[in-house]
């Protein structure tokens, strides 16, 4: 039975340094139609930490979803995905890798690296609206999401 089926949010962790597409973000999924809870962690070494329960965020719930920018200080995306499916207590964790880059060896590189899909951010506010609003449906109304682990 999935999360919001049975009356909890749906977690989804965005990993992202920009504050306009985090504020942007929020929004979209608030006019959503689930319950769901946004993690956010501003570079990859921040998502690593949380993803792995470091303190201070050792009780962090697991994601349901990472949604993955490419290029951000620290550790870019594409260390962070390389990781997150390197590890066997992450790697069933969709992550879609949402992104300005346009760029074919981007593209390659994280489905190389296995993330689950790859988006390009539009520029325009509504479409960009549009776009996570596509996530929240696909994501969680036809996708048949992996099973969460029991915590440790």
């Amino acid at each position: 039975m999935s999360a919001a089926k049975r009356g909890n949010p749906l977690i989804i962790l965005l990993v992202e340094d920009n504050p306009a597409d985090v504020r942007l973000t929020q929004e979209a999924l608030r006019e959503g139609k689930m319950a769901i809870d946004l993690l956010v962690a501003k570079d990859g070494r921040q998502a690593m930490d949380m993803l792995r329960r470091k303190p201070p965020f050792s009780e962090m719930p697991r994601p349901d979803i990472i949604l993955l920018d490419l290029n951000m200080p620290k550790m870019d995306g594409r260390e962070a995905l390389a990781q997150i499916k390197r590890d066997p207590a992450l790697k069933a964790i969709p992550v879609v890798v949402l992104t300005t880059s346009k760029a074919e060896e981007d593209i390659l590189r994280s489905y190389n690296l296995h993330c689950n899909c790859y988006i390009t951010k539009p520029v325009e506010f509504d479409q960009f609206m549009h776009i996570v609003r596509s996530i929240e449906d696909f994501w969680f109304s036809i996708v048949k999401l992996p099973p969460k682990p029991d915590p440790v």
